[in-house]
């Protein structure tokens, strides 16, 4: 008997961080879940299989450790430079393989390039997040009641306070509640502090914190806190009890290839929950197995079934097909791929499955993020440690932000690697500028320890002129729709740009730093990582990266008119359907989106786990 003939209670769609986490909920409730992976499964030797594509790649991008699979293609960052001509057709159609080789997976239409990728395979972009688990500030939640932009969330800080708890315990969070506690109005509940002590501050961190800590900025000051982050810090022991705290997971050792991967998981990735799911005994797991269309009861409206394509090899056929059937399902896919599953189901609603509101699909943001890097007058030493274990966050609320996106400052360990590919550019440079032996040797000794970058996290307001849709001609090797974007900036998040280049120079005088940022046009355009993603804004030239953090396009609100769940990310139109993950975002804020996410998810599974026992 195939799984897919078994009766389950659940069906849920994707094994990354949402569907894992439901699917061990779930299972030690004692439900019987069935998960639809669209990639590969995970096995003991991926990782070691995954380090050794990554030491071979000659681009150590967030997608170098996985190989491409054309019957679950992801975007890369190559694939954004340049934006293929929009009005230029950017494949044969014909030949699925070839295209999204030459082309990428995303089907731009401008009028930026959206920059961010996402891994289809099981633990999804779990596998290449940094580790960043910051909780939204209380504003967050209500930036259209507080600021009059966007939108509100359907729920409050407080509602979700409980749950950032259980979060940041589920993932293994190393982090201060004194670090955190105040910025912008967070709290904790009482005696509460992070599993594990904090990751120590870089020598870079403490540089930026003695020169920057008490300057005015944005309405607030300055003030350098370590980052709480999903790996196990130097100690594990329980801050409440005094006993260690046990994940199974390895002391971080140091290496600075968090993005892409963790070598040795001391790194929080969403195996480890997917297969404490499956230890359960009640969830099986159905990978290289791609949902493309949702089926409901014409009568009820009711969920009926899931239709899927099954294949073997990454570039080889269709092998099989299916409809997966439960009393109840979840859609977990990832803010884009889930949006188009939706779209893509028009057999019974001409709009959709799950958009009586029209918005499924809309509202897609990122973080947008700006670069910044320099020199410091004094090495830092960076290169060593995490690639980032502090930033600055209490510059992200205010009353500015009625007029312009807010942001978060990211400290970066990786010197300039990131927006220029140092050191390995940089050395090259160096021979072609005719140094060798001693005089090489000398300029590396001093120029390397010395760089350091930021990355400004710019908010992105909800706008509808932002979205996916599937693609009406171009397939992935199974025959399937590729994504359609449509994306760009509003003047809200353009205005964040441009006090992040402020906030810049004033950071760079004070840290005594040699400013090598690009900022002119002429600069950008030999570099399609800057010119593909320019922009002009009050007559000056900026370029954004994408962050990774893939928000909206299913949000979650109080009105079925302006939203496709409600708080507790239940379908309006669906009585048996949930639809899970950052598309859920009403609004990006600052912070990176991970935390949150398992945090609402964590609350979706409790109010899932009431509504099935009614």
């Amino acid at each position: 008997m195939s799984n897919s003939e078994k009766t389950y209670d659940v069906v849920i769609v994707g094994g990354g961080w949402a569907g894992a986490t439901l699917a061990k909920k779930l299972g030690v409730a004692g439900k019987k879940v069935l998960v639809l992976e669209a990639g590969d499964p995970f096995k003991s030797s991926s990782r070691e299989e995954y380090m050794e594509t990554f030491y071979n790649s000659m681009a150590k991008v967030p997608s170098a450790p996985y190989p491409q699979n054309f019957n679950a293609p992801r975007p890369s960052v190559l694939d954004m430079n340049p934006i293929p001509n929009p009005n230029a057709k950017p494949n044969p159609p014909d030949d699925p393989i070839k295209s999204i080789e030459n082309n990428g997976y995303f089907i731009e239409k401008g009028p930026l390039p959206f920059g961010s990728t996402n891994e289809r395979l099981a633990g999804g972009t779990s596998w290449h997040w940094l580790g960043t688990c910051l909780r939204l500030v209380p504003n967050d939640f209500k930036l259209f009641s507080e600021y009059g932009v966007g939108v509100d969330w359907p729920l409050t800080y407080d509602d979700l306070s409980p749950y950032y708890d259980e979060a940041e315990y589920f993932i293994g969070v190393a982090g201060a509640r004194d670090q955190q506690e105040g910025i912008h109005g967070i709290s904790f509940t009482d005696d509460y502090n992070y599993p594990m002590q904090p990751i120590p501050p870089t020598v870079l961190d403490q540089a930026f914190s003695k020169a920057l800590d008490g300057v005015p900025m944005d309405e607030n000051i300055i003030k350098v806190t370590g980052t709480p982050a999903g790996r196990n810090g130097p100690s594990n022991r329980d801050w409440k009890t005094g006993k260690i705290y046990s994940n199974g997971r390895r002391l971080c050792q140091g290496n600075t290839n968090c993005t892409p991967i963790c070598p040795i998981q001391a790194k929080y990735d969403a195996t480890i929950t997917l297969s404490e799911a499956m230890n359960t005994g009640n969830v099986d797991v159905m990978a290289k197995t791609v949902a493309y269309e949702v089926m409901m009861d014409e009568a009820t409206k009711k969920i009926n079934g899931i239709k899927y394509k099954q294949y073997e090899t990454r570039k080889g056929p269709q092998t099989g097909s299916g409809i997966a059937t439960g009393t109840k399902y979840i859609v977990a896919a990832h803010a884009i791929e889930a949006a188009k599953l939706f779209l893509m189901s028009k057999s019974q609603m001409k709009e959709g499955i799950a958009n009586s509101s029209g918005h499924m699909g809309k509202n897609l943001m990122d973080h947008p993020m700006t670069l910044s890097w320099g020199l410091m007058p004094e090495k830092t030493f960076p290169l060593r440690g995490p690639l980032s274990t502090s930033g600055i966050e209490t510059v992200k609320d205010g009353a500015y932000r009625k007029e312009r996106a807010a942001y978060r400052i990211e400290i970066g360990n990786e010197g300039w690697n990131w927006p220029t590919g140092a050191p390995y550019t940089e050395l090259n440079q160096f021979v072609e500028d005719g140094l060798i032996g001693t005089t090489l040797i000398d300029k590396i000794q001093d120029e390397f320890p010395r760089q350091f970058r930021l990355g400004f996290l710019i908010e992105q307001d909800p706008d509808v002129n932002n979205f996916i849709v599937p693609s009406e001609e171009y397939t992935d090797n199974l025959g399937i729709p590729r994504p359609e974007i449509h994306y760009g900036f509003t003047p809200y998040t353009m205005a964040g740009f441009e006090k992040a280049r402020e906030a810049t120079k004033v950071m760079f005088d004070k840290l005594g730093a040699t400013d090598y940022t690009v900022t002119k046009l002429e600069d950008m355009l030999p570099n399609p990582m800057y010119n593909a993603s320019k922009f002009e804004y009050n007559g000056q030239w900026y370029f954004s990266v994408g962050a990774g953090h893939i928000m909206g396009t299913h949000r979650m609100g109080d009105d079925p008119a302006t939203s496709v769940t409600n708080a507790d990310l239940k379908s309006w139109d669906h009585d048996n359907l949930y639809i899970i993950g950052c598309g859920s975002f009403p609004t990006g804020a600052t912070s990176n989106p991970t935390l949150t996410m398992v945090a609402i998810t964590l609350r979706a599974a409790d109010a899932f786990l009431r509504d099935f026992d009614k």
